[in-house]
């Protein structure tokens, strides 16, 4: 489990580009931190990944977990468990997947509300969907709302309280 004092990182999961998403220490604030970008075909850009987490110090990481919006699986789900397990193993720190439905759709609904425009800015975008994942996780978190996933990776505690395994 994820302490609850010190900085988190939030990761959202995507394709070809993944948001990073930092916390404050006290945990009350998320932040968009960068975007990685990965070469069609090749792996989670963990070398920029690991230099991020060495300015951060983070005592934990929250990884989105796409699901369908009926909360079914599809083989992002699949890669986000696999990418929460390698960042799990890589880094030593605690990670907890999160149901990240909807938080590219609020993140460019927040940039338009403010009146921007989110042509040329996918990478801002994901960044900022980073932060959308990880300040919900922290609210339901000080909330008193349970955050349980587990450092293997192999357990999610989603957003509507629901606990789902993967298959080992």
């Amino acid at each position: 489990m994820i302490p609850r004092a010190g900085r988190v990182l939030g990761v959202d999961w995507g394709a070809v580009r993944i948001g990073i998403a930092a916390s404050d220490e006290t945990q009350l604030l998320a932040s968009p931190l960068d975007t990685l970008t990965r070469r069609a075909g090749k792996r989670f850009p963990m070398p920029p990944f690991l230099a991020l987490l060495a300015t951060k110090d983070p005592v934990g990481i929250v990884v989105g977990l796409p699901l369908s919006p009926e909360g079914g699986e599809a083989a992002s789900t699949t890669a986000a468990r696999e990418l929460a397990l390698l960042l799990a193993t890589r880094t030593g720190l605690p990670v907890e997947l999160w149901d990240e439905r909807m938080s590219t759709a609020r993140a460019l609904a927040a940039i338009r509300e403010q009146g921007g425009s989110t042509r040329g800015r996918r990478e801002d975008v994901d960044a900022l969907a980073a932060s959308v994942l990880l300040q919900h996780w922290l609210d339901v978190r000080r909330a008193g709302g349970r955050s349980d996933g587990q450092t293997d990776g192999r357990t999610v505690r989603r957003s509507d309280g629901r606990t789902d395994g993967m298959p080992g």
